[in-house]
């Protein structure tokens, strides 16, 4: 059998497949998949480069399907490559199948989960940052669809992709021209696709999408280009099946099994036994996996000294990269802020800077550790809500990766609002399987840098602009899911539960109200996420069931939250939660502070009036 034969007949399998698995789960989207048929079949057959026995070789390539709707068409050449059996493919949609609506790394053969359109590429952008590091003879295979040509994301991956001249990025654009509700924004108007990919220096390859002659001409182009290169392929929504081909009202929509038995017809109901046998890897056994490190030993400051959480943060990850080689660090062009620049000044090779591109950079962060790498990617704190929607996705991707936002709260002081973050810990806590961390002081922060790097899942550290004292020892141990007492009696009158700048107020206010001989125990909660529920349980107890939990933060969702929500189900102590309740603006970081109701002597007064009345509550200041 020719290879134009061959293209045909695994094209035609595909779509058939594609129909007969959506029909079986009664939903899905199967007309986006016969449009890329033809792509994939040639780029199966004779273009990807990879042994499926072997799914994390790191001689593989990679193939990302950005659009991830079109997954019955991923699963189909799955079945093709023989590594999903038809009894499964069957199982599309349905409870305890590894197939499910949207790809994701439940299938080993899978590295980013997709579905939320506009992340395949920006992923790439980092696998392909890896497999560069690693000195691999790979490429990166990624789908997309016209519609999500208009993320911005997509446009955030083509601009570092062409800055950092990644040829092993070769982009695939299904132009069927029907998005989910009609036409997409320029239709068939190939020129507009390949004139943005041109504009941030890519090759742009505009072909007939079912011509798979050309479509096996331009993919070899593709592997030979010394840039990234995009392919823009005409193509038509529903192709092979004549009540499908361009029309309008098929999105989503699973053929009925009258319709399905129609369709499969057209095709000439295929058998389904066409087999692929993949190009093995370029070099067999080529390329670099990231090794494992050694022993991190955190930096240490002698205590009292004024140093900032952010400072120690870049401190810390510094010596973490000599003992790790597999760390690598994103910088959203502030590591003089984060201090990520004391990393890249040691380990230029592990930088990556990403620039003003917060999507990209979680997205990049995502497809390094598909490689094997400790991604840590850090910006301003306020400015990772942009990704908010990445994180997300990393989660469902079961992605390993450290990100740390500094500058949080109105403790920042004159630059105002825009830069305040304080929604972060909401957000994060919020994220499926997440660590959570808030560092007091530097000695803390760099400890708790270490334990990042051995924990698993998203990771966050929230850290501080201003310098604060080290509190801490050399000798004092941090561990996710604990806390330290820093100051305690047989006598506590109440509790009072802090973290990071608002852990300093806290101390402020012990002093105050020890002069005037009241009593309260001071903890430092630097673990969000997991909380430790047995030092708060046991405040609750031992100080009069009254705790006081003050946070640079809005109420909704922070340390507040966390707090309460370890009562749920027991008996609940009084508790008084200060944090910020009304929008900041510029001023001083102690003038701030004092408009949150968050220092020391509204603090103090919160305590006074919890004992006046028999119980904590509301801070009758903390709404003004």
């Amino acid at each position: 059998m020719t290879n134009p034969d061959r293209w045909a007949a695994l094209a035609t399998q595909l779509r058939a497949d594609s129909i007969r698995a959506t029909t079986k789960a009664g939903s899905g989207h199967p007309t986006s998949s016969l449009s890329a048929a033809d792509l994939l079949a040639v780029l199966l057959m004779d273009h990807l480069h990879a042994d499926w026995s072997d799914p994390r070789n790191p001689g593989n390539d990679r193939f990302v399907l950005s659009k991830g709707h079109a997954s019955p068409l991923l699963y189909s050449a799955y079945k093709a490559v023989g590594v999903i059996s038809d009894e499964e493919l069957l199982t599309l949609r349905k409870r305890g199948s590894r197939l499910e609506g949207h790809p994701t790394p439940r299938l080993p053969f899978v590295d980013v989960a997709t579905g939320s359109l506009g992340q395949g590429l920006p992923a790439a952008v980092g696998m392909a940052l890896g497999a560069r590091l690693g000195d691999r003879d790979v490429r990166f295979w990624v789908l997309l669809g016209d519609s999500e040509m208009a993320e911005g994301s997509v446009y955030e991956g083509m601009e570092l992709a062409g800055h950092y001249g990644l040829r092993q990025i070769i982009a695939l654009v299904d132009v069927n021209r029907l998005g989910q509700r009609g036409p997409t924004m320029v239709e068939w108007d190939l020129e507009q696709y390949a004139a943005r990919a041109r504009a941030f220096g890519w090759n742009a390859l505009l072909i007939d999408g079912h011509d798979r002659p050309a479509i096996d001409r331009a993919y070899a182009d593709a592997e030979a280009s010394d840039r990234p290169v995009c392919i823009v392929a005409r193509t038509k929504k529903g192709a092979g099946v004549s009540f499908l081909e361009d029309r309008e009202g098929w999105h989503g929509r699973a053929l009925s099994d009258e319709e399905a038995g129609r369709a499969l017809l057209e095709l000439g109901n295929p058998t389904g036994e066409v087999r692929v046998q993949l190009p093995g890897p370029r070099r067999p056994g080529a390329g670099m996996a990231p090794s494992r490190g050694g022993e991190y030993r955190a930096p240490a400051y002698p205590v009292g000294k004024l140093v900032s959480t952010r400072e120690a943060f870049g401190d810390g990850l510094r010596a973490l990269g000599a003992a790790r080689p597999e760390v690598v660090v994103l910088d959203g062009e502030v590591g003089n802020s984060t201090f990520t620049d004391k990393f890249e000044k040691d380990h230029p090779a592990r930088f990556f800077e990403m620039y003003i591109a917060e999507q990209q950079m979680v997205s990049a962060a995502v497809g390094l550790q598909a490689l094997g790498y400790l991604p840590f990617a850090a910006t301003f704190a306020a400015f990772l809500s942009r990704a908010a929607d990445q994180v997300r996705m990393a989660a469902i991707s079961r992605a390993n990766l450290c990100l740390v936002g500094s500058h949080a709260g109105v403790s920042i002081g004159e630059d105002g609002p825009s830069q305040m973050a304080l929604e972060d810990l909401a957000l994060f806590r919020a994220v499926w399987g997440s660590t959570v961390l808030y560092p007091s002081c530097a000695r803390c922060a760099a400890a708790l840098v270490g334990e990042m790097a051995r924990a698993s899942g998203i990771r966050y550290m929230r850290t501080t602009r201003g310098k604060t004292p080290v509190l801490y020892g050399p000798e004092e141990r941090f561990t996710i899911g604990g806390s330290k007492v820093l100051r305690r009696s047989d006598h506590d009158q109440a509790a009072l539960l802090a973290a990071g700048i608002t852990l300093h107020e806290a101390l402020r206010a012990h002093e105050v109200l020890a002069g005037e001989g009241i009593e309260v125990r001071v903890v430092d909660l630097y673990s969000v996420k997991p909380l430790d529920a047995g030092t708060v349980l046991a405040c609750a107890a031992e100080c009069q069931g009254r705790l006081l939990v003050v946070e640079d933060h809005w109420p909704e969702g922070g340390l507040g939250d966390a707090v309460a929500e370890l009562f749920d189900g027991r008996p609940s102590p009084a508790i008084t939660r200060l944090a910020v309740r009304r929008m900041p603006a510029s001023g001083t970081p102690d003038e701030l502070l004092d408009d949150a109701a968050i220092n020391a002597a509204h603090i103090a007064q919160a305590v006074r009036q919890a004992l006046a009345t028999g119980r904590a509550g509301a801070h009758p200041t903390a709404s003004r």
